[in-house]
């Protein structure tokens, strides 16, 4: 069994972009700009922004954090939005989800300009996701696709079985896994919380995606021996071992499927790492483009 290690992955990541970042900068061209809305001040929310933005520093970015309080309008947000997209100092966009009850996330979503769309939640970024034309991939899968390939992963011809189906995750990775591309081209298998009989289909799995937002919920019996098992979720339980008296866990029962496993990915230092480089090789790439347009 091997750990897929996001941290020491990132990190591999990281200096390259930095290196990217460096070079644009002695060629005369400006620093990548990512600027982040968060509207109110949910811890989850502001720890992710808040590593978006330790992230940037790092790798010679430039970021802008928009803060605003949990009683601004659609409208006023919307304007916001308005406001990232006319300026041009600003290559991309990311509103931290979640958003308020009464703001249509997929209204702010499409407001977002396309070409500064790095989240890649925009309906023709998916669009050309979902056609395999150059464009922003959604952060998580992206970033789940960069450590497959780091680790020399072929899932060519292998059955992945896909659980949840968020336009975030679930959706996006199962025709990422399908497509004619490496990695890729799985034979692939979404399932969700209307599929009927999920053990039988997770016991064929050459590869499992867990994405369903439940701790623990995929167990060592669902799972055959020699899979490659990724836990994108983050669920937070209560452990009075703990000081905080709490500590994450992801989807996957890790103590008990981990021995089974070729290879798996842990909660936290897994996903979580690799979905901030996705975001900022998003980034880099929204900038080369403006400066080419």
């Amino acid at each position: 069994m091997q750990i897929l290690d996001g941290l020491a992955v990132s990190a591999h990541i990281k200096e390259q972009l930095k290196q990217e970042v460096s070079d644009l900068k002695a060629n005369g061209r400006k620093a990548p700009h990512l600027a982040a809305i968060l509207v109110g001040n949910n811890p989850a929310s502001e720890a992710y922004v808040g590593n978006k933005v330790k992230t940037c520093e790092e790798l010679g970015f430039d970021s802008t954090l928009l803060r605003f309080e949990t009683s601004i309008t659609e409208e006023e947000l919307l304007n916001e939005v308005k406001k990232l997209n006319e300026n041009e100092s600003v290559d991309g966009i990311l509103v931290q989800l979640p958003l308020p009850k009464h703001i249509s996330e997929n209204a702010v979503i499409d407001t977002i300009a396309p070409e500064k769309d790095v989240d890649g939640f925009h309906p023709i970024s998916q669009g050309k996701m979902v056609l395999g034309q150059p464009g922003f991939l959604p952060a998580t899968p992206y970033g789940i696709l960069l450590m497959l390939e780091h680790y020399n992963i072929d899932v060519t011809g292998k059955h992945c079985v896909v659980i949840g189906r968020s336009n975030i995750v679930g959706t996006p990775m199962s025709i990422l896994m399908s497509r004619n591309a490496n990695p890729g081209n799985a034979t692939v298998t979404m399932c969700h919380s209307k599929t009927k009989d999920l053990k039988a289909m997770t016991l064929q799995a050459d590869v499992i995606v867990a994405a369903i937002g439940r701790p623990r919920f995929v167990t060592a019996d669902m799972v055959k021996e020699g899979a490659i098992v990724i836990d994108v979720g983050i669920n937070r339980i209560d452990d009075a071992t703990r000081k905080s008296g709490s500590r994450l866990v992801g989807d996957v029962d890790y103590d008990n499927v981990a021995p089974k496993c070729a290879y798996i990915t842990p909660v936290p230092k897994g996903v979580g790492p690799m979905t901030i480089c996705g975001l900022m090789k998003n980034t880099l790439l929204a900038a080369k483009n403006r400066s080419n347009a």
